[in-house]
């Protein structure tokens, strides 16, 4: 019996998704609920598991974009496998040894040649089956993952596995990187001829042209097909460019007094919630104390219509391997500090993982980006269409300012941040923007502010 695999619907609004990744071939026999495929779509990546137990046919490559719906493989119940891991063999009278068989030159079962085979190309049943996670971890530390033991189930490998054996330096070997960018000799091979050097006092031959003169370029381009994420950011921020009159306002925050109390209660907040106090609570919560006083900010143009939302559904821009995501934290104004962060981990663990899903990236009424954990200084952030306003973090410095103190004004070193608010200009004037930003200055730098709600 075979059970065909489709292409899920993943959203409203999408209608066909990339065939990111198999991470089983055809003729390999899987597992229900089994990870076989990584779709693409042009929100978030989706794990599609096998819906049976059986050998596995695929019917569509990896980069191919199907339509919601299309077969893309299929599975048989019934079926032998043919490559990879072998189907667990069955206790019947036919696979009783003969006398003939018996001998100590029998030839070797289909699963001693399966693992035989997997062994000659450097690769176990592990290397197979490896998850996302996992994946980059090997990919990253240069590991061979036939030489780690796995200690998940059925002995695959788990991204502890992977990261201890990089931590100790254990499963390293096979292809590599090199030091010069190139490959890693692979043991057992013949070294490579070392380099003539000239003996010492040897002189050119005139007329002799030097080496790096004659040299020709070995270098050349590649041309790699944009992954349905990539493609629908790009189009999301032309789009945005195109659609609305984008300005940004900027100010700088003292974060000085905010930087206290993270010192402060650091270490008793991660015991109580499991999390690290960051910034971003704070930002979050003095953002909708903004929103509050500025709806304008939290709205948006549908037609010739302005929609104004009374809630805050507060994106946050998160940089991945496969591009920008912006998951959001909804209702955002009923949680506290503690709840916003534990929010932000557990997006950034999904996001880490591939796991992000389209409802996870929908509802979004205003962006926060924190371009500042890359180091960026200042920066205009584009808007999220169809949001009004996104508010762009900096990364903190120490610098001389002007301060007052019991009425008297003195310089003093403290810690400054600029801010970025990019808004449409459509929606938000200029007075609107300043007043946002400036909202904003006065919660970080005085919180007590966010406690009593002025």
């Amino acid at each position: 019996m075979k059970s065909e695999i489709k292409v899920p619907a993943v959203g409203e609004s999408i209608s066909e998704a990339t065939i990111g990744e198999w991470t089983k071939k055809s003729g390999d026999f899987v597992k229900r609920d089994e990870i076989i495929l990584l779709l693409e779509t042009d929100k978030a990546s989706v794990e599609v598991v096998a819906p049976s137990d059986g050998v596995l046919t695929i019917t569509a490559k990896a980069g191919e974009v199907v339509k919601i719906g299309a077969t893309v493989a299929s599975i048989d119940t019934e079926g032998v496998a043919t490559a990879g891991l072998t189907q667990p063999a069955k206790n019947t009278d036919a696979a009783k040894p003969t006398p003939a068989s018996s001998s100590a030159t029998a030839p070797a079962s289909s699963a001693e040649t399966a693992m035989a085979s997997t062994a000659s190309s450097g690769r176990s049943p592990n290397a197979e089956v490896l998850s996302p996670a996992v994946r980059r971890v090997v990919e990253e530390n240069g590991l061979n993952a036939a030489s780690i033991a796995g200690s998940g189930k059925d002995g695959r490998l788990t991204k502890a596995d992977a990261e201890q054996a990089a931590s100790s330096g254990r499963g390293s070997g096979g292809l590599g990187a090199s030091a010069n960018g190139g490959l890693q000799t692979v043991s057992g091979a013949a070294p490579s001829a070392a380099p003539k050097v000239a003996p010492a006092g040897a002189t050119v031959a005139p007329g002799a042209t030097s080496s790096f003169l004659t040299k020709t370029p070995s270098g050349g381009e590649r041309r790699v097909p944009m992954t349905t994420i990539r493609k629908r950011i790009a189009e999301r921020l032309v789009q945005a460019q195109h659609t609305a009159a984008i300005l940004t306002t900027f100010n700088e925050i003292d974060m000085t007094e905010v930087m206290a109390i993270r010192s402060r209660y650091k270490d008793k907040f991660k015991e109580q919630y499991g999390t690290n106090l960051g910034f971003m609570g704070f930002f979050v919560k003095a953002s909708i104390a903004a929103l509050k006083e500025i709806p304008l900010a939290n709205a948006r143009i549908d037609g010739t219509d302005m929609v104004y939302h009374d809630f805050f559904n507060v994106g946050m821009a998160v940089g991945t391997e496969k591009g920008l995501i912006v998951p959001v934290i909804k209702n955002a104004d009923q949680l506290s500090i503690a709840e916003i962060e534990l929010a932000i981990k557990h997006f950034a663990t999904k996001a880490r993982d591939g796991k992000i899903s389209v409802d996870d990236l929908s509802g979004g009424t205003f962006t926060i980006s924190n371009g500042g954990v890359y180091g960026s200084l200042m920066s205009t952030p584009i808007l999220n269409a169809p949001q009004s306003g996104i508010l762009g973090l900096h990364k903190i410095e120490e610098r001389p300012m002007v301060v007052t103190t019991n009425g008297k004004k003195e310089i003093a070193i403290r810690n400054m941040m600029y801010v970025a608010l990019s808004y449409d200009h459509r929606v938000l004037d200029g007075k609107e923007a300043v007043t946002f930003l400036v909202k904003v200055k006065e919660a970080i730098e005085d919180p007590s502010r966010l406690l009593v709600g002025i």
